[in-house]
């Protein structure tokens, strides 16, 4: 992963707001001890590719301005992680997302990348990728889009034979624009 340099704009965020909360949790910026947790859920929702914890460790240190988790009880219950692209600074791509199964539809994942997009100044355009049959990703992306009034295409990025691990699917890129400060 590319190493980003962030600007003033990514500083970490703790506040909660009614239109970013759910009673019982908050939405902040990770701390770098939060990452294992991160790790956890990612682990546990059984649909996501789990990369190795030490790169959760890492986003929660080095992206946490363009990251967030959502925190009940002291505990990561949710995890939004991004980052600016280094080619295209007005663009977050959206890298992985995941709620615990304890939360799951509740909007906790609508609510982490709103509450991330609306912390963010300068952000134009949402990026992510989503295999074929992960219909909960798309209707999430989608929602976005249609919440934020922003056009949503999707076209190839990946396909199935750039992975060299077997049995990955083809990777779709969502792109969701043109979002508008404040949206």
């Amino acid at each position: 992963m590319a190493q980003l340099t962030t600007t003033s704009d990514d500083r970490p965020s703790t506040r909660e707001t009614a239109e970013t909360s759910v009673p019982g949790f908050e939405i902040t910026s990770p701390t770098r001890h939060q990452g294992a947790d991160m790790w956890r859920v990612a682990r546990d929702s059984g649909t996501l590719d789990l990369n190795t914890s030490y790169a959760y460790l890492l986003m929660a240190r080095d992206f946490a301005g363009t990251s967030r988790v959502a925190v009940q009880d002291g505990e990561v219950v949710g995890f939004v992680l991004g980052y600016r692209r280094p080619t295209d600074p007005e663009c977050l791509f959206i890298w992985q997302i995941a709620v615990d199964t304890s939360l799951r539809g509740r909007k906790v994942a609508a609510q982490l990348l709103d509450a991330l997009v609306s912390d963010l100044s300068g952000v134009r355009t949402l990026e992510t990728t989503i295999t074929a049959d992960n219909a909960a990703s798309q209707r999430l992306f989608a929602s976005f889009a249609e919440r934020h009034g922003a056009d949503h295409r999707i076209e190839p990025l990946f396909e199935e034979s750039d992975f060299p691990d077997p049995g990955h699917g083809a990777e779709l890129l969502h792109v969701i624009g043109e979002l508008t400060p404040g949206s």
